[in-house]
């Protein structure tokens, strides 16, 4: 499933899921916890879409998370493929989650590629680490 941040109405969440941002992914960067890696991951990506670096923060994995978490500047979130899931359902301890995350920046697109690595941690899913 893909989406396209800048096309879809201000009301649709830019993770691509066809819902409404407050019912997706807006729930979970006001405190609702994710059900699944993918889930998590997906509110991620909305969050670098919608600028939220304190919902990046409190779901990063302390053990790999940096000091602090600033967006880059000029980056405008486009899109969101998600490939595959390993594991990372409603009754795992870790998931993985392979995705494409579309983007413009300097007028020119891109894609960010990742594999990324989820954990439960007291209970609620953080993401651990990504390989490219």
């Amino acid at each position: 499933m893909s989406g396209v941040w800048s096309d879809l109405s201000p009301s649709e969440c830019p993770c691509g899921s066809g819902t409404s941002y407050a019912e997706c992914c807006g729930r979970l960067h006001r405190g609702a916890a994710a059900e699944t890696a993918e889930q998590l991951m997906r509110s991620r990506y909305a969050a670098f879409a919608v600028g939220d670096e304190a919902y990046l923060f409190r779901t990063w994995h302390p053990r790999t998370r940096p000091d602090s978490v600033t967006l880059p500047a000029g980056r405008t979130w486009t899109g969101l493929v998600v490939q595959r899931t390993d594991a990372g359902g409603p009754g795992d301890e870790s998931g993985v989650v392979e995705f494409e995350a579309h983007y413009t920046f300097a007028g020119q697109p891109g894609i960010q590629h990742e594999v990324s690595t989820f954990e439960r941690r007291r209970g609620v899913w953080v993401y651990v680490d990504a390989r490219s």
